[in-house]
């Protein structure tokens, strides 16, 4: 018996939406980025990028857990030296919340040009909408997710 490794024609990509409204960052993040990596899928290899693509709507809504909003600082360098500059997660939430979950999804692919080529699959919209209907994408429910915003809400968490 031989060991199987997928190729290029036997990868079938799917798109699906996931509406961020209410969840957590990091539970989101998490589950869009085994999506993008295919770690769903039973061809998934390690090696390739056998993901499927993911659109993510309403990231404006996005919760983040233990008042990290104004303690997370978010770095950017312009390349010049004292280009160094932060910036709070609340602050670039309200100025650009689609950056705010594709940086927490980067942070969990793979370095390099896998990872590069993983993350051009993620499509991030501020609001309920987006311009993918063509693709007709699938609803991807995050229970998990969903379920610990509701808790941490109520106070539970």
């Amino acid at each position: 018996m031989r060991t199987f490794s997928p190729t290029t024609d036997d990868i079938t990509r799917a798109w699906h939406v996931v509406d961020a409204e209410g969840l957590v960052l990091g539970r989101l993040a998490s589950e869009v980025a085994r999506v993008l990596r295919g770690k769903h899928k039973p061809i998934f290899a390690p090696h390739l990028d056998t993901g499927d693509h993911v659109i993510v709507v309403n990231a404006a809504k996005v919760v983040l857990t233990a008042g990290k909003a104004d303690k997370k600082l978010v770095y950017r360098h312009s390349g010049y030296p004292g280009g160094l500059r932060a910036e709070r997660t609340s602050d670039l939430l309200a100025r650009r919340p689609e950056e705010v979950v594709r940086r927490a999804v980067r942070g969990m692919l793979p370095k390099g040009p896998l990872g590069r080529s993983m993350l051009r699959k993620l499509k991030v919209h501020a609001g309920p909408s987006h311009p993918h209907a063509a693709q007709r994408p699938v609803v991807l429910e995050l229970a998990s997710a969903r379920r610990q915003s509701a808790d941490a809400a109520d106070g539970k968490g």
